[in-house]
């Protein structure tokens, strides 16, 4: 998403913060969901989903991860 990954990091500790997202840690990884008992949240991302042509930053960044999932398949099925 063209965002350099302190920055990533930062932000997401601060939705950890918020109690927006929780984290769960791997070795060396720490991935983050949405807290999902937070219904004001989910309705308030859901809405902007609906309406993604009102996001045009959104849209590109949804463009770029679709295209990096492409390369990630291919690159797992290749390493299988």
């Amino acid at each position: 998403m063209d965002v350099p990954q302190p920055r990533v990091s930062k932000n997401l500790s601060k939705l950890r913060d918020l109690n927006l997202v929780e984290d769960e840690r791997k070795e060396k990884f720490v991935f983050y969901k949405l807290k999902e008992e937070n219904q004001l949240l989910i309705e308030t991302l859901r809405n902007i989903s609906d309406s993604l042509e009102n996001y045009p930053q959104l849209l590109q960044d949804r463009k770029r991860l679709a295209f990096k999932e492409d390369i990630l398949n291919k690159c797992c099925i290749n390493c299988d």
